[in-house]
This record gives C-alpha cells, sequence and structure tokens, in this order.
C-alpha cells in the first residue's frame, strides 16, 4: 500500500471526507464560499491558485513515472540475481542426488534435509545469504509425503515447473504468528532430474529490502514534490503580486478621481512596463483634469451668463411692458390690424416673462442655491388647485380633464410651490399632447410615499423618448405647434423641483397610445422614495378613462372625490426611473 493510500485509509480523514461531501460540515459551506469569492475578486489568489494546480499536476505524473521505473528497476535486478542464484543451487542439489536410486527413500530424505538446510551453494544453498525458505518436490506424490515441503507453492508456479521449464512468480510470503503477517517475495522453481527420480525445487527470496527501498523512493518524491509545489506558489505569488500590486494602486487611484479628488496620481518608478502604465495613467488623469476644470469654467459663465442677462433683460422688459400695456389699453382705437398686433405684443411679452422666471429658476438650481420651503400639506388640495387652473385651457382645446382621489386627505412634508408647479407643467404638457381625448389626473399614497399620474391619450412616445422628455428645450416632434405656449424648460424645472423633494418623475408612453407621467414623493421630508404606490405603465394601454361618474374617476368641478381604484403592487414596484 502507498503512504497515500494508507494516509486516506485512516479512519479521521475518511469521516472528514464524507462530511465535506456530504456538505454537513459545519465551516464546509461558509469556507466554499469565501474561496468563490476570493476566487471571483483576487486575480493573486486565482493565478497562484492555478499554479500549483498545474504543478501539482505535473509533478504527480512525473513522479508516478519516476517511481514505476525505479521499482521496474529495482524489481529486475533483483529477479535476474534470483534467478542466477537459484541456477547455482540447482546444480549443488543435483550433486547431493548422485548415486541413489528410487529405492533409497532414507539417502532422498537426506539429501532434501541437506538442500533444504544447507546454506552454502555446495549443498544446494545460495550465496547471499538473503534467501528465506527452501523446498524439494517430488513428481510423485507418495513420496511427497515424506518429503519436509514445508512451502505452498502456487499451482501456475508449479504447472510451469512440471512442465520442465524455469519459472519466477511474486507472492506474498506469509510468517506464522499471532496474528499472522505478510512479506512480498519472489519464488523461483526449477525441475532437478536425477537417478533418484524428478523432483522439483523451489527458492523463496524476500523482497523486504526492495519494498523499503520502494518506500523510501516514494517518500522521497512525495516531499520533494510538495516541496516544489509550495516553492512554486510562494513563486507564484510573489510574481504575481509584483504585477497586482500596481493595478490595485491604479484602480485605488482611479477611485479616489472618480469620486472628485482630480489630484492624485499614482507614484512611478522605473521604465519597465508597469512604469509605462503610471505614466500613461498619470496623463490621463491630467488631462481629464484639464478637461473637467475647462467644463467647470465655462459652466460657471455660461451660469453666470444665464443669470446676468435674466437680470439686465428685466429693466428694458418692464419698459417694455409699460408701453405694450398702453398700446393694448387703446387697442379698441386702432385699426383692426393694429389691435391685432398689440394682441400679439402683449402675449409674447407675457411667454418673454415666464421664459425669463424659469431660466432663472434653471440658473439657481444649476448654482446650487435652490432650497425647499417644506410643510406638511394636504396634496389633494394641491392637485385640486392644479386642475382647476387648466380647466380654462383644457375648455379652450376642448380636452376632458379627469380626476381620480382618495375620498380624505393625504398630508405630505413638500414646498407647495414647487409642487404645484409641478403639476401644471404635468397637466399643460398632457393637454398639449392629447389631441382632443380626455387627460386622466390620479393620486394615491401609501406609508411611506404619495404619487401622481398624468396620462394623455394623444401621440405618446417613441421608443426611447421617455429619458429625453426632461432635458431643455427637447421637443418630441418639431413640427407640432406649442399650443400652451410652453418654454421648453417647464419639464426640466419639474424634474429638478422633484430631485429636491428626493423623490420620483417618471416619463412612459407608446406611439398612438399616449404617455404617463409619475411625480412621486415621500411624505417625511429627509426620506428617499424606494417605491411609489401607482404603476407608472397604465394596466390596459389601450382603454380610455372611465367617464365622469363612476367611481374610479370624477370630474373636480362638478363632483366630490371619489376613491380611488387600488392600485397593481405587483406593478408599482416594477417602475424604472427615466
Amino acid at each position: 500500500m502507498t503512504p497515500f493510500a494508507r494516509w486516506a485509509a485512516l479512519p479521521t480523514v475518511r469521516s472528514l471526507g464524507r462530511s465535506i461531501a456530504r456538505g454537513r460540515g459545519g465551516f464546509a459551506g461558509s469556507g466554499v464560499r469565501r474561496l468563490h469569492s476570493l476566487w471571483r475578486r483576487s486575480l493573486q489568489f486565482r493565478v497562484a491558485t492555478s499554479t500549483v494546480l498545474v504543478t501539482g499536476v505535473v509533478v504527480l505524473i512525473i513522479g508516478m513515472l519516476l517511481v514505476d521505473q525505479i521499482g521496474n528497476g529495482v524489481l529486475k535486478a533483483k529477479r535476474d540475481a534470483s534467478i542466477g542464484q537459484a541456477t547455482l543451487g540447482l546444480e549443488a542439489a543435483t550433486a547431493q542426488f548422485d548415486g541413489l536410486t528410487p529405492g533409497d527413500l532414507n539417502g532422498i530424505r537426506q539429501a532434501v534435509d541437506q538442500i533444504t538446510s544447507a546454506p552454502n551453494p555446495s549443498a544446494g544453498g545460495v550465496p547471499t545469504g538473503d534467501l528465506f525458505f527452501r523446498a524439494v518436490r517430488s513428481t510423485d506424490d507418495s513420496l511427497n509425503r515424506q518429503l519436509p515441503v514445508g512451502l505452498a507453492v502456487p499451482s501456475s508456479l508449479r504447472q510451469q515447473v512440471e512442465r520442465g521449464a524455469l519459472a519466477v512468480q511474486y507472492a506474498p510470503i506469509t510468517r506464522p504468528g499471532n496474528p499472522p503477517s505478510s512479506t512480498p517475495g519472489l519464488i523461483v522453481g526449477q525441475p532437478v532430474s536425477t537417478q533418484a527420480g524428478s523432483f522439483e525445487l523451489y527458492y523463496l527470496f524476500p523482497l523486504t529490502a526492495e519494498q523499503n527501498t520502494l518506500d523510501l523512493v516514494q517518500r522521497t518524491v512525495l516531499i520533494a514534490g510538495l516541496a516544489l509545489v509550495l516553492l512554486v506558489a510562494a513563486i507564484a505569488v510573489l510574481v504575481t503580486g509584483l504585477v497586482v500590486r500596481p493595478v490595485r494602486v491604479a484602480a485605488q487611484t482611479a477611485e479616489r478621481l472618480a469620486a472628485g479628488d482630480l489630484a492624485q496620481r499614482i507614484e512611478v518608478s522605473g521604465e519597465d512596463d508597469i512604469a509605462l502604465l503610471g505614466e500613461s495613467f498619470n496623463d490621463m488623469a491630467n488631462s481629464l483634469q484639464q478637461q473637467i476644470q475647462r467644463l467647470e469654467k465655462l459652466s460657471r459663465l455660461q451660469q453666470r451668463f444665464t443669470s446676468d442677462v435674466s437680470h439686465e433683460l428685466r429693466t428694458p422688459l418692464t419698459t417694455v411692458r409699460m408701453a405694450a400695456e398702453l398700446l393694448y389699453g387703446s387697442r379698441q382705437s386702432f385699426a383692426p390690424e393694429l389691435a391685432r398686433s398689440a394682441e400679439l405684443l402683449s402675449n409674447e411679452l407675457d411667454r418673454f416673462e415666464s421664459l425669463l422666471a424659469e431660466l432663472l429658476e434653471i440658473s439657481r438650481y444649476d448654482a446650487g442655491v435652490a432650497q425647499l420651503e417644506t410643510e406638511s400639506v394636504d396634496l389633494v388640495g394641491i392637485v385640486e388647485r392644479a386642475v382647476l387652473a387648466s380647466r380654462v385651457l383644457a375648455e379652450r382645446h376642448g380636452v376632458e380633464l379627469l380626476v381620480a382621489a382618495p375620498g380624505g386627505p393625504i398630508l405630505a412634508d413638500v414646498d407647495t410651490r414647487r409642487i404645484e408647479r409641478v403639476l401644471r407643467n404635468l397637466i399643460g404638457n398632457a393637454l398639449d399632447h392629447a389631441e382632443g381625448k380626455p387627460v386622466e389626473v390620479r393620486l394615491a399614497a401609501d406609508a411611506a410615499a404619495a404619487a401622481v399620474t398624468v396620462r394623455d391619450y394623444g401621440v405618446g412616445l417613441r421608443p426611447g423618448e421617455a429619458a429625453l422628455v426632461f432635458n431643455r428645450f427637447w421637443r418630441g416632434d418639431p413640427s407640432r405647434s406649442r399650443l400652451t405656449g410652453g418654454t421648453g424648460l417647464g419639464l426640466a424645472i419639474s424634474l429638478e423641483d422633484i430631485r429636491l423633494h428626493q423623490g420620483w418623475l417618471q416619463a412612459w408612453g407608446e406611439r398612438g397610445k399616449g404617455a404617463v407621467f409619475r411625480m412621486t414623493v415621500p411624505r417625511t421630508a429627509g426620506d428617499t422614495v424606494q417605491s411609489s404606490p401607482l404603476p407608472l405603465e397604465p394596466l390596459d394601454t389601450s382603454a380610455l378613462p372611465v367617464k365622469p361618474g363612476s367611481t374610479a374617476a370624477v370630474d373636480l368641478g362638478s363632483r366630490p372625490r371619489a376613491p380611488l381604484a387600488a392600485p397593481d403592487p405587483a406593478r408599482a414596484g416594477s417602475d424604472v426611473q427615466a
């Protein structure tokens, strides 16, 4: 049995192996998970482990071949030496039977005793003294009962000897005792033909020395192999560390750069490939720092320009407004063409003033000076005011404005002015794209958040446009006229207002099926929205809203609020923020 087989046969090793195989070890599960995590995260561990495994397999194969070759050589040498010694013994044994006849039983027995007990070659012994046992058999079974045989010869070996050939076979030697011990051995058998009859002479050579030699070789190969594997593993860890360490430094420096510390650089030493990588990284960081600083400067200039222009335009705008109001008030005495021009001038001045106000609001957000003035208010009342403020516009466009809201109040800590502005922008945007179809406003809340959705059934959005609708001055279809006279900044300001509340403002739409805008804000100031009580995508994208008079939606202008249909919780949690 090899050393590895003896080690694997130990009860403790077998028990541990079964525990790991069945997953019952107290540390097995967590240990495997830690190793798997380390394998995925550490390049150094992967390289070292792979090197150890490959080296171990190579050392195992080479060790097995080496032990096999040495074992074959030792056994072949022992076999050749045993055959040579048995040949010498055959000549001495033949001399012992000279002058004997088949009937001289006493002489035959004495000759056999001399052969089996004599320690020298002249009596049939072997010169090296490593013989363990000798036995003589006769082809006459009746004579065998009177000979001191004392050796159980394998039948296959004896059949070869009976045919007159020299035969060699490896067989274990069983020593008497309690318990009996077994030693590997080599049996050499050959026929002895004399005047006294035909005999079989067997020599049994112990292989204890050869087994000890092979055990020593196996132990040496095993220890040398383990030492080689450990040495290679240490070299792999060392060499990999030299490569991985600069990569880790680069990764940490990149993280600090991404966090805003643009002054971070990699310390470079040497002129090798790693040093070249560090220099290239530093050059890239310098370029990024310069570009970011340039962009920041341009952004500050742009913000300042927008703010300054907006402020500076107010003075001439006030003068123009005074003249326009004078003309507008006297338009009755003008010719029809001049009267229409005065009306257009007044309308465009109103739009220009709205644009200036929104530019100033955007500049506050860009400068980071916008602040919330939160208070606990009823969101239902804010929705009512936003809807009532949009009724005139809805009637002008021939759009039916429907509202679905809970029967009781919904309290939330919000900035009333900003939330009402968001709702007016969403409703105005929906009226602008409704194409004469109804616009539906829904309100719902749970313990953590409140949500309002504004849905139209008009032109809808193309794929990818839901992420663009909040960009400044973006228009889905430039060829469409703006019925509401919008500035193109309403949704962008609305998004900033909701972000200031730590909430969500999202959009959904399909071409020909309309669009949905959802506003979700936390009910407690300072909280962050985790989910919305209303789904973003409609449950039925083909149906028109319920007409006034149902329990699902009512017109605030004509009837009191009715309970809102319960939202689908499965869909409410799967929305994607635009």
